[in-house]
Formats: C-alpha cells, sequence, structure tokens
C-alpha cells in the first residue's frame, strides 16, 4: 500500500492508470488514462475523476476504485 504523500511522482508511480495532479488550491485530482466508463461502471460507483483535499483521503479513494474496478 502507498503511504500517503504530497510527493506527485510518488502517486503517478503508484497509480499509473490515473493522470494525477494537484490544483493551485492543493486539491489532488485524478482522471482514468485511456478509459471512457459506460453509465453502468458509473451506476456501480466507478468514477472518470476523483478529488480530496488531503493525500491520505485521495489515496484512499484511488485503492477504492481500483477494488471496485476488479469486482465489476
Amino acid at each position: 500500500m502507498v503511504r500517503p504523500s504530497y510527493d506527485l511522482d510518488v502517486l503517478r508511480a503508484a497509480f499509473p492508470a490515473w493522470s494525477v495532479f494537484r490544483s493551485d488550491a492543493g486539491v489532488f485530482y485524478a482522471t482514468r488514462r485511456g478509459v471512457r466508463l459506460r453509465d453502468a461502471d458509473i451506476d456501480k460507483g466507478l468514477r472518470q475523476t476523483v478529488s480530496a483535499e488531503d493525500a491520505e483521503t485521495f489515496v484512499s479513494l484511488l485503492h477504492d476504485q481500483g477494488r471496485m474496478a476488479v469486482g465489476s
């Protein structure tokens, strides 16, 4: 498991299927690379883009998305 970090390079390496960035306001964002979710995927809880105010929540969201994707 990745330790929450403000180092975007660490987050990018840990989640290569996502394009990870941080806004000027400090919010973490990730959007899926090369994947366009279907409505059925979204209905199951998958998200095209996730965001969080802090690194710990952000990493948790990405792990949750990974677990949901495996189950779908």
